[in-house]
């Protein structure tokens, strides 16, 4: 399949009254056109920072610092002037973001908010943008989307919410959809619908996903790949059943232990020892040594990514394999 997202490099800086940290860090990998990829790793990992920065939507008041290249579509994203990433935006790529309830504005109406790209990208009426706001909100399963339509988000429940998001997201039929925590604070029986609807909506346009979570349960059941990122770097990238079936990573296989909520001999819940390292105080070498069991002196320097196998690589000494 043709590589639709190339991220080389991908660097995002801060500036602190204690000086500039960084939130992520030399990040590559890239997404095929149909292909879901997962990005996964504790809060604070640098997820949500990565996919902000690669569609620059961090606000530039936050003073911060974005280096590398994000190749889409033949394009670097990074050196776009701001209005040609205006029409990218939306049209070409399309955003779910974490908590529905901040991201829909409290005075416009669902159907005046989904219409908004409609009218930016493709010049469409009134009335035309209302219709396919309907067609949209009965798609994502929005019960008397007539109704609904002229609603504001307030009227909505969370899950209800967080559809209208998807709504807003696939209206221009983006080749790349970014998902930020889609299910969060939705329960059990929503989240499985949103999931099945993302799928389904992926099926029919042949959209590409990156999807941001801590859930590895939803990573199962959507993604063709998972990279794996702690502390702001990656630390395995690898298909699906190489990640979870054979994690070459300790932080992996901490992970995947915590989430398979079966109690330990102790009768106590799997947990990975130790807390993700300060900003300002980030270890030199492997930034999970500290918390690693299987830690030694060669974890002091920096750990290039190996080759585990054929499409699967880990930045661990421990990894048998070449360097990448």
């Amino acid at each position: 399949m043709t590589v639709l997202l190339n991220i080389e490099g991908l660097s995002v800086r801060f500036p602190t009254a204690r000086g500039d940290v960084g939130a992520v860090e030399d990040l590559t990998f890239g997404i095929r056109a149909g292909e879901t990829v997962a990005l996964v790793g504790e809060s604070g990992s640098g997820k949500s920072t990565a996919a902000l920065a690669l569609s620059r939507l961090i606000p530039l008041s936050a003073g911060c610092t974005i280096s590398g290249r994000v190749n889409f579509e033949g394009r670097d994203l990074l050196k776009l002037p701001i209005d040609e990433l205006r029409r990218v935006r939306g049209r070409r790529i399309g955003m779910i973001f974490q908590d529905p309830m901040m991201a829909l504005n409290p005075v416009f109406t669902i159907g005046w908010q989904i219409g908004e790209a409609l009218r930016e990208h493709f010049g469409l009426s009134k009335r035309a943008c209302r219709d396919r706001a309907v067609e949209l909100l009965s798609q994502v399963a929005i019960p008397a989307p007539e109704r609904r339509v002229d609603e504001y988000p307030h009227n909505l429940s969370g899950g209800m919410r967080q559809r209208v998001m998807i709504a807003m997201a696939m209206a221009c039929r983006p080749s790349l959809l970014i998902a930020d925590e889609p299910t969060t604070a939705l329960d059990v029986t929503v989240q499985a619908q949103v999931l099945a609807l993302i799928n389904t909506l992926k099926s029919e346009y042949g959209t590409a996903v990156l999807l941001i979570t801590h859930d590895l349960g939803v990573v199962w059941e959507t993604a063709q790949r998972v990279v794996v990122m702690y502390a702001g770097r990656k630390v395995e990238e690898g298909t699906r059943s190489d990640v979870f079936e054979r994690p070459a990573h300790p932080y992996t296989q901490g992970l995947l232990r915590t989430a398979s909520l079966a109690e330990g001999a102790d009768g106590y819940l799997p947990e990975i020892s130790g807390t993700v390292p300060s900003p300002f105080e980030m270890p030199a070498g492997c930034r999970f040594a500290p918390r690693c069991a299987d830690a030694r002196a060669a974890c002091a320097a920096l750990p290039p990514l190996k080759r585990v196998a054929p499409g699967h690589e880990a930045a661990c000494v421990l990894v048998e394999g070449g360097v990448r």
